[in-house]
């Protein structure tokens, strides 16, 4: 799920609710552990997904951050993951035309965590492994110019769908133990849009 778009330098703009930080639940070391594991194969597989060689891909152009790396403004209460833009500079250039796009994809612990509580068929990194896969599908999509990061309301709902696709044809052909309850779960956005309305 993507957001808004901020500059590094500028003022923050942002109208959502901010849950309470002090009341926040933070994933532990051990799966802290698992995040990044799930976080190394989602990046290979839509490296390999996108035919992507190591000097193609987006590296330094994107970080996965967990909720104790966030600030207030890049947590949100509800979806499992937002992308936030940033506007990068390189250090040693003035140059406007130096600026580049900088994605942070913010994973938001509690939301991850309170499905895994409801829903214990559901193991915390095959759905981490989903969840960033989709965000870096965003990521390449919005690189490629495939996809406007300020679409419309209605353009973002129809890429959200577009991209729960292509993240299904990423991770349905691998053999990831625990994989297949979350591509249930994630079914209904591989529905036609119409299906939204029921």
């Amino acid at each position: 799920m993507f957001r808004r778009s901020y500059r590094l330098n500028g003022r923050w703009r942002y109208d959502n609710h901010f849950p309470d930080m002090k009341t926040m639940t933070h994933f532990s070391d051990i799966q802290i552990l698992e995040v990044n594991n799930a976080v190394s194969m989602a990046e290979e597989l839509v490296s390999n997904y996108y035919k992507m060689s190591a000097s193609q891909w987006l590296r330094p152009k994107f970080d996965v951050k967990t909720q104790a790396e966030l600030t207030p403004e890049e947590t949100v209460d509800g979806p499992f993951a937002q992308i936030i833009r940033y506007e990068g500079k390189r250090e040693d250039s003035s140059l406007g035309s130096s600026a580049y796009d900088f994605y942070k994809i913010c994973l938001q612990d509690q939301a991850i965590l309170s499905i895994l509580e409801v829903q214990p068929e559901i193991r915390l990194a095959p759905f981490v492994l989903y969840i960033v896969t989709h965000e870096l599908v965003h990521i390449v999509r919005f690189s490629r110019f495939l996809q406007n990061f300020d679409a419309s309301q209605d353009e973002k709902m129809i890429e959200e769908a577009r991209v729960h696709h292509l993240t299904h044809d990423i991770l349905q052909p691998e053999r990831i133990s625990g994989m297949s309850p979350v591509l249930a779960f994630y079914e209904r956005w591989r529905q036609p849009l119409e299906s939204f309305n029921t």
